[in-house]
């Protein structure tokens, strides 16, 4: 879309060929970029190509050609109301008007909340929200800004190691002071527009800072299949706050989880104006999105020489930061049976040291192999691993020194011959149908053998990452998707 506002700003006539469900969502970002009443002719999702052009190329044809009508010459772009009060009135009347839906048409054909989440939310009223501003000593007029340089991953050659300073954000260059925007309607914020969706969220004072650094990601929802978005807490600010990083953190109960959690869907909403069926496309959704995803590392129980999420993205170790992640997927876990498990690193019984080969061999032992062949069974690129205590004690036990070691080791597992990956359904996108260059090897993938193999888990083994937690039970959960971005929370004090 950016593309063709381009075109049509250098008065280069352009139809857009989409399918009939995404129309709104057409017109939509349309009228965020400054052409909202572009041509467009509907393709279908079933109809085989050749069969499909016929049906549709006289009318992109006609389309090119024809004047524009008087309407379609209309220009403008959608900018929300800056009124800092939008309702005055009871907070029973507040609830009602915060909890009012507007109807939205194909693909979703059912009322979607105007200002919610589907939720009851907190009305945000003077008094609620100058109380939340006492979180920070930033001023409420001020807009929402980066508050140190964002910078892309770097790939590493093959065998190295993604460089200590991840910033995350595949090539997402962002410097300090630039106002942050909104994705999808690219909007801006101020610091109390922040503060009162805080309020909304069910958050105190103290949750504040993160939930403004949460915003300097700009709070994108994504497009297409099931995009999901969770933030994750690093450093001091886990114990300030009561963070719930033990038994059920990704369930609910937690007064600081939750509510940071939903902050950021309400954020997407309010100050990005994401709509499911307009422009939040994600075909039937992600349950992480529901009332907001929100966890955190135990750094006090990670093993010795293994760094805490902050330190990996360039923090110190007394410096509080937040993740925030978008990733294609859900939560996942892979079949540990509590018995099984300790069998195996107790005295070398069970199944799963008759997989590994250990029978009989008391532990540690590498439990990552027997996890690590189901990751991408049915998905290419990095993943998120969430593990107990114990666990991660395990892994450094059996002579993981560090982290960036056992992403050494996941990222080589993940090699698989290029005769499997050219059957996945990714592919012929990232390789730009074939006529593109291969990360690693440098080469043209049409010049590689079927034999030569590539990593399923990113192009870096940076790009996966690792998270703590000091609850009991062993498990080990995924998160379909690699390592995002850290902004501090401290800046936002």
């Amino acid at each position: 879309m950016p593309y063709v506002a381009k075109l049509e700003e250098a008065g280069v006539p352009t139809v857009m060929i989409d399918f009939e469900d995404q129309e709104s969502m057409i017109h939509h970002t349309g009228l965020q970029l400054g052409f909202p009443n572009t041509r467009v002719v509907h393709a279908s999702r079933t109809i085989p190509g050749p069969e499909d052009v016929e049906n549709w190329v006289e009318e992109v044809l006609a389309g090119l050609t024809t004047p524009l009508t008087a309407k379609e010459k209309e220009s403008g772009r959608f900018a929300p109301p800056q009124d800092r009060i939008i309702f005055e009135g009871t907070l029973d009347e507040a609830q009602v008007f915060f909890q009012q839906t507007r109807d939205v048409p194909v693909p979703v054909n059912a009322p979607i909340c105007v200002y919610s989440d589907g939720l009851p939310i907190v009305a945000p009223t003077e008094e609620k929200v100058k109380e939340m501003l006492t979180g920070t000593s930033h001023k409420p007029d001020e807009l929402i800004t980066y508050q140190r340089d964002i910078q892309p991953m770097m790939v590493a050659p093959l065998g190295g190691v993604a460089q200590q300073g991840r910033g995350g954000g595949m090539g997402m260059i962002r410097k300090k002071g630039e106002v942050v925007s909104f994705h999808p309607n690219e909007w801006t914020a101020t610091v109390e527009k922040v503060a009162t969706i805080a309020v909304m969220a069910g958050c105190k004072p103290e949750h504040l800072p993160v939930v403004l650094a949460i915003a300097e990601s700009g709070c994108r929802t994504g497009t297409t299949v099931m995009n999901s978005q969770a933030v994750c807490l690093s450093g001091p600010i886990v114990d300030e706050i009561k963070m719930n990083t033990g038994c059920g953190m990704f369930g609910p109960g937690s007064p600081a989880n939750a509510p940071i959690g939903r902050a950021y869907q309400l954020m997407a909403i309010n100050l990005s104006g994401a709509i499911p069926g307009v422009n939040r496309m994600s075909s039937l959704g992600s349950p992480i999105n529901n009332g907001g995803t929100c966890f955190a590392e135990r750094t006090a129980s990670l093993p010795p020489g293994w760094k805490g999420l902050n330190e990996e993205f360039g923090f110190k170790k007394n410096e509080s930061a937040v993740m925030v992640m978008g990733f294609e997927g859900g939560l996942s876990g892979r079949q540990f049976s509590p018995g099984g498990y300790r069998a195996l690193q107790k005295s070398g019984h069970g199944g799963i040291a008759r997989r590994l080969g250990v029978k009989g061999i008391p532990g540690p032992h590498n439990w990552l192999e027997y996890y690590v062949h189901s990751l991408w069974e049915g998905r290419e690129g990095a993943v998120t691993l969430v593990m107990v205590s114990e666990m991660a004690k395990h892994l450094h036990d059996y002579g993981f020194k560090t982290k960036d070691e056992v992403y050494e080791w996941l990222w080589k597992a993940s090699f698989k011959p290029l005769s499997e990956y050219r059957n996945r359904s990714w592919v012929d996108l990232t390789t730009n149908g074939w006529m593109g260059i291969e990360a690693l090897s440098g080469k043209h993938w049409k010049e590689l053998p079927d034999d030569y193999k590539l990593p399923f888990a990113g192009n870096n083994p940076g790009m996966n990452c690792i998270i703590v937690a000091s609850s009991e039970e062993e498990i080990c959960l995924n998160l379909e998707g690699g390592r995002g971005t850290a902004y501090s929370v401290d800046a936002w004090r």
